[in-house]
């Protein structure tokens, strides 16, 4: 497929390519490159899905028969498996606003440059439908209850079921179906982009250009303003939040005019289920792909979520829900603290667990050839923190011995760590069951490295469904 957008540049400008550089992405299956020889630059894109291709290339069109800032497609392969855009270079306003998140303050200039952004999606929503066949969207063409349950059904099992957390299905399915109606209760059927967020922004000579559109659909006009200002990863203040709404809210005049206070009480409904739908894909991005920015932005939309559901009656189970998992020791992190040493017990049968760092590091240690106390009818209802399962393990096995063994290849990663600045090792500890031999030496080797090393450790036994820190001290 290479060869083909390297044909579709030589057609437009008579040559090859002398560069070809493929570009990162961000949980996408589309794979983008630069193509440039001399002056001319474009992007080449590679897609999976034909569809999904023509959604993106006659929405391109639409945005800009609207007079609306987006690439232009400049050549498109017969099968429609790629095509090539105008390239509008590297900065996105995510990235432009860098400064801004590490200061936690937002200047003028900075929330000048998101007004005016946001200023432009009223337009987008209501002037697109007048150039856009809505039969084209992909995967589907309305915001609708099967899409609402299909993104809230992506937060339970992507992101509910990738922390552990045990719940109650049935209460949160009640909650489930009552967001669902409430979101679908205001429909004006204009154009949702879907996800309008900083990141799909380009700054071209200062001015925003739009991209990654592919996924747009007829649906409210809540939707993209919930996704813009409620972004967890962009960390805006208040602030800056209450500035761009004004400014959407006046650029929304031209089209219709709306109640102000029913207005924010259907953005905050969005921004709960926005929440919701990007918890579930940083799970499964994170948790299962294990992709650390993915994994690092859970705790700031956590956050967000717990204070929206505050201020929301209708949702008291999901509320519990947030507050329980927010408050796990896998999404209370402090790097100021340096060093942090994730210890794990689990089962084999459950698999092992994922790291949930993203960078891999660290070690399994197999429990399985110790003497198993399961095996005996007084200890079964045991597990490896209670007394008489330690006294069995340390008098009839040699548990000591594994011990001393996995002490010494701990000892000395952990040495080598702190020594370079690293943040984070995961020892996992497995047995049959997860219950009597992965316990014990879990709680060892965690009580070990703290007294020796003083980092803080977070200890997690997952088939009991618990964790504890210990926190950093003098070792």
């Amino acid at each position: 497929m290479i060869n083909e957008i390297k044909e579709l540049y030589r057609n437009i400008y008579g040559e090859l390519p002398l560069s070809v550089q493929r570009l990162t992405g961000d949980g996408s299956n589309r794979v983008y490159y630069r193509l440039s020889s001399g002056s001319n630059s474009v992007i080449g894109m590679i897609g999976t899905s034909v569809e999904e291709n023509k959604a993106f290339i006659a929405l391109a069109d639409a945005l800009r028969r609207s007079a609306l800032p987006a690439p232009k497609v400049l050549a498109v392969s017969a099968d429609c498996r790629c095509y090539i855009q105008e390239d509008l270079g590297d900065i996105s306003l995510y990235d432009s606003l860098l400064n801004a998140r590490e200061r936690g303050f937002f200047d003028s200039d900075d929330v000048g440059v998101l007004c005016r952004t946001i200023s432009y999606l009223p337009h987008i929503q209501f002037s697109v439908p007048q150039y856009f066949d809505f039969s084209l969207c992909y995967p589907v063409c309305d915001f609708n209850e099967r899409t609402v349950m299909w993104d809230l059904n992506y937060f339970k099992y992507c992101f509910l079921k990738g922390v552990g957390i045990e719940f109650d299905e049935s209460l949160l399915e009640d909650e489930f179906d009552r967001l669902a109606t409430l979101l679908l209760s205001d429909n004006d059927n204009v154009f949702l982009y879907r996800d309008f967020q900083s990141r799909n922004v380009m700054l071209k000579d200062s001015e925003p250009y739009f991209i990654d559109f592919q996924g747009g659909r007829r649906g409210p006009i809540y939707y993209d303003v919930a996704s813009f200002v409620g972004q967890a990863r962009a960390r805006y203040t208040a602030e800056a939040v209450g500035a761009m709404i004004d400014a959407y809210l006046s650029s929304l005049a031209q089209y219709k005019q709306v109640d102000r206070v029913q207005f924010m009480s259907m953005l905050s409904l969005f921004r709960i289920f926005r929440l919701l739908q990007n918890l579930g894909a940083y799970g499964y991005r994170g948790l299962f792909e294990r992709k650390k920015t993915f994994v690092e932005s859970i705790p700031a939309a956590l956050g967000q979520l717990c204070e929206l559901l505050s201020q929301n009656s209708d949702f008291p189970y999901m509320l519990e829900l947030a507050n329980r998992i927010v408050r796990l020791p896998m999404f209370v992190r402090d790097e100021a603290k340096g060093l942090i040493v994730d210890v794990v017990s689990f089962s084999y049968k459950r698999g092992i667990p994922d790291d949930i760092s993203g960078n891999g590091g660290g070690f399994v240690f197999d429990c399985r050839a110790i003497h198993n106390p399961g095996r005996y009818e007084p200890y079964k209802k045991l597990t490896g923190r209670d007394k008489p399962v330690i006294e069995f393990l340390e008098r009839e096995s040699n548990i000591a011995e594994f011990l001393v063994n996995a002490y010494a290849l701990v000892d000395n990663m952990v040495d080598t760590y702190k020594k370079r600045g690293f943040t984070h090792i995961q020892v996992c500890c497995g047995c049959t069951g997860g219950q009597h031999r992965s316990v014990y030496s879990a709680e060892h080797i965690a009580r070990h490295v703290s007294e020796k090393f003083g980092v803080r450790v977070v200890v997690t036994h997952k088939m009991q469904n618990c964790s504890y820190v210990i926190e950093a001290h003098e070792g």
